[in-house]
């Protein structure tokens, strides 16, 4: 380890001065301490916000809103959540560990870096970690690193399961500094990686995420998550698909689909989704639809298959989620 300050924020105001004089948040921990004892990340200070109001979930007729200290255990377990945004609960509960998801955060769970085996080995050229040293997994192992959103600076994945479901349902992160509230949409939250690959998000320095808002509608109770993976529990997403319709009078009138494990951010589909919309269902109507799930595709040596693969869980999971009462 090396040498850094910790405190713990009393209130928001606290919080936020230590953040402007370059302190890193920290609540469950779960990804940042990591980093830390690797020396990926080396912080000079950091800042428990554990006892900041950020907590509550709360459901009117036009949101559901999240507070950013919100574990993902107690949102994936919250009744009002797993009946009306199931493919919220769904993506939290196929991710990381039961111990893991009842410290970490839901701010936080956005917030992770990515887990490519490069990034996170310090003596390897990754210019995510250090910009200009060139990509390692370019030429080396490269099976599960992303074949869309990919420039010739990174091809590492997105991390986050949750984070594909709110592409998928057009959510909106709600951010805050001393200048006032910020309000992002999370597609828009990610940054590819283009030649600025360090840069990840579109947070300013200093800035905190307070909370999330996810829009209701038609689609949402009928939605849910797939994750293929290597193996069936505490493993990343090889590939994964949120899939959100609503299907009325046997047509579909409304479809939201985003995919993970495939892409340098969370990948949303608005090919697949115009192919859908309008049109009969049939089994006929997923295959054609999710041909398009891999427009765009830039595969390296070793992760070819997951255009074909991505195509399929995204066929299935159109099928699985239209059969859904």
């Amino acid at each position: 380890m090396f040498p850094f300050t910790f405190t713990k924020a009393a209130d928001e105001s606290s919080a936020l001065a230590a953040g402007r004089e370059g302190a890193r948040y920290i609540a469950g921990g779960t990804t940042l301490v990591d980093l830390m004892r690797v020396t990926v990340e080396r912080p000079g200070a950091v800042v428990d916000i554990n006892a900041l109001p950020y907590r509550s979930v709360d459901l009117d007729g036009r949101a559901l809103r999240i507070g950013s200290l919100v574990r993902m255990a107690d949102l994936a377990a919250d009744p009002r959540v797993r009946r009306q945004f199931p493919v919220i609960s769904e993506s939290l509960e196929l991710s990381a560990s039961a111990q893991l998801r009842n410290m970490a955060s839901i701010g936080g769970n956005l917030m992770q870096r990515p887990r490519c085996l490069y990034f996170r080995d310090v003596s390897a050229n990754c210019n995510r970690r250090t910009p200009g040293s060139g990509c390692a997994a370019m030429a080396g192992l490269n099976r599960n690193h992303a074949i869309l959103g990919t420039s010739d600076q990174c091809v590492a994945t997105h991390p986050s399961d949750l984070a594909v479901a709110l592409v998928a349902l057009d959510a909106v992160v709600v951010t805050r500094d001393a200048g006032g509230d910020r309000r992002i949409p999370v597609v828009d939250f990610f940054r590819r990686p283009g030649t600025t690959p360090d840069q990840e998000h579109d947070l300013k320095p200093g800035e905190l995420i307070v909370g999330l808002e996810v829009p209701t509608g038609p689609s949402t109770a009928r939605s849910g998550y797939l994750k293929v993976r290597d193996r069936q529990s505490y493993e990343f997403a090889v590939t994964s698909a949120a899939v959100a319709l609503d299907v009325t009078g046997g047509t579909v009138r409304d479809a939201k689909v985003a995919v993970g494990g495939v892409a340098t951010v969370p990948w949303r589909l608005p090919a697949v989704e115009r192919a859908l919309v309008g049109r009969p269902v049939s089994p006929g109507l997923w295959r054609e639809a999710a041909a398009r799930a891999a427009d765009g595709a830039k595969p390296l040596a070793d992760n070819v298959f997951k255009v074909e693969l991505v195509r399929r869980v995204v066929e299935r999971q159109l099928a699985t989620v239209a059969g859904l009462p």
